[in-house]
């Protein structure tokens, strides 16, 4: 079977997978980072979170805190439901292949490849979507620790109300980063669709997907509005 694979994989098939993992892994270093100098969006927003916990520790009544931690829970597990929903759907496909195979050659959605080489595009897709569900699990109970610490948080945390806020903000931005990620995941699934039609075509989808979520970290106008808010405090920013 392997060898059939081998065989059936073009070169513009493998340069298409070199391609997506490439461009994805390269975006999801650069989202937490700066670029010509610019911070992300998501370095600005890990600010915003440290003055939201900072204020939190302030406040006598927290209803407030735990109810926007709810709704942030929510949509995460959305996403999380909707993975297992994809899934399903995907390994349905796999398991009517040879139909589904048929179905998209006569169709002329899909171009003419073996059927070996048309559910290793299936497995692509449910692998990726594995992933992503895996990142929004884990980002729920990150956010449920994070309530958690506001919970135990004293009413007057006196002179370690620095730490207790940035090590909340912490844990806040490490569950923002893996529902980043999980999103992140869908981007790249959907362009990755794009395989079943010519890989060059997938690539073209993967390089505009990229783009846009550059465009979003670093030329939006979120971007823009978070700076305004920060201030552009320059001892904040490096």
């Amino acid at each position: 079977m392997l060898q059939r694979l081998l065989a059936d994989l073009t070169p513009p098939d493998w340069l298409f997978l070199v391609w997506l993992f490439g461009f994805w892994i390269v975006y999801s270093r650069l989202a937490n980072r700066s670029v010509g100098g610019t911070l992300s969006l998501n370095r600005h927003m890990a600010m915003v979170r440290v003055d939201w916990m900072r204020n939190m520790l302030h406040r006598d009544n927290r209803v407030m805190d735990g109810m926007l931690m709810g709704h942030l829970i929510n949509s995460v597990s959305f996403f999380a439901s909707t993975s297992v929903l994809l899934l399903a759907g995907l390994v349905g496909g796999l398991a009517g292949s040879d139909k589904a195979h048929q179905l998209a050659t006569d169709l002329g959605v899909a171009s003419r490849t073996s059927q070996l080489l048309f559910e290793v595009k299936l497995l692509l897709l449910i692998g990726i979507f594995v992933y992503a569900f895996f990142k929004f699990t884990w980002a729920v109970r990150q956010y449920n620790y994070t309530i958690a610490l506001i919970g135990a948080a004293p009413l007057d945390p006196g002179p370690r109300v620095e730490e207790m806020a940035e090590g909340a903000a912490q844990m806040m931005s490490m569950a923002v980063r893996n529902f980043n990620a999980g999103m992140r995941a869908y981007y790249y699934a959907f362009a990755s669709l794009g395989w079943f039609v010519h890989p060059y075509a997938s690539m073209a989808a993967v390089a505009w997907v990229t783009f846009i979520l550059y465009s979003r970290q670093f030329r939006s106008p979120a971007l823009a509005a978070v700076q305004r808010y920060l201030g552009e405090r320059p001892d904040r920013l490096g």
